[in-house]
């Protein structure tokens, strides 16, 4: 009985957070399409110019970030949340992101067991890396693995969490 109470007490507390969540969600224009055409443009565009962050990691740690993210939605990630989380609270998360169109996560946040980001170190080849995953996954055909948080997704809506996911990361990029 008490778990129960438990149980829907959690189910609308994490209802409330999510609606709220919704509506703090960026609406200004994001950078191109959000597709992963759009975002090989922006990637494209970004290629041979100065760029600072406005604040936590360097653009090449977020292009590393980024393009490690891709690779273990093919390659698998080094770690999960609970399952209780990937079929619940991640998945809702997802659905709210994908709605709005916008994701807003903390940038300064490492994927869960995940390599350094400081490898390649400079801007050019980390950005590089991040096109080189983007055509991979383009070009993929095989099964994907579970999101560490969202859990099974299709290759769509893989594909709009990566480009949602980049275009987060890029709110905090500028020309130098």
């Amino acid at each position: 009985m008490h778990r129960r109470t438990l149980l829907k007490g959690a189910a609308v507390s994490g209802a409330a957070v999510l609606g709220a969540g919704y509506w703090a969600l960026p609406t200004g224009p994001r950078p191109a399409a959000v597709s992963l055409d759009g975002a090989r443009r922006v990637l494209a565009d970004l290629q041979g110019r100065a760029l600072h962050s406005v604040s936590g990691w360097s653009p090449s740690e977020v292009f590393n970030h980024c393009a490690q993210s891709i690779d273990y939605s093919i390659d698998g990630y080094p770690e999960l949340k609970p399952a209780w989380f990937r079929h619940s609270l991640g998945p809702a998360a997802f659905a709210v992101f994908s709605a709005r169109g916008a994701m807003r996560h903390p940038l300064d946040e490492a994927i869960p067991g995940a390599a350094d980001l400081s490898e390649p170190a400079s801007q050019a080849l980390a950005l590089q890396r991040l096109q080189a995953a983007f055509a991979r996954f383009a070009a993929h055909q095989g099964a994907l693995q579970p999101h560490f948080a969202y859990g099974a997704l299709e290759h769509g809506e893989y594909a709009q969490a990566h480009v949602l996911h980049l275009y987060n990361h890029l709110s905090l990029i500028r020309l130098a």
